[in-house]
């Protein structure tokens, strides 16, 4: 049971990391359209709250306890 659960919870953290942009390298066939610019009002949105630093700490957190939980289940 143990080893189902670390698996879906190591495959869910693949999904959430892994690049969701699409093709990297586009189709050299597939015809170009060319975009038209386009005038754009920027909007100064909130930060999440979080600098870099403290996102960091926190993730290398939940892997020191994530480590932990693979270490017991051992």
């Amino acid at each position: 049971m143990r080893r189902y659960l670390l698996a879906g919870i190591v495959g869910g953290l693949m999904l959430i990391v892994s690049p969701t942009t699409g093709r990297s390298n586009p189709d050299p066939d597939e015809p170009r359209v060319e975009r038209s610019p386009i005038a754009v009002q920027q909007l100064t949105a909130p930060s999440s709250g979080l600098r870099d630093e403290a996102a960091m700490v926190l993730v290398g957190g939940g892997l020191l306890v994530l480590a932990a939980a693979v270490r017991r289940a051992r």
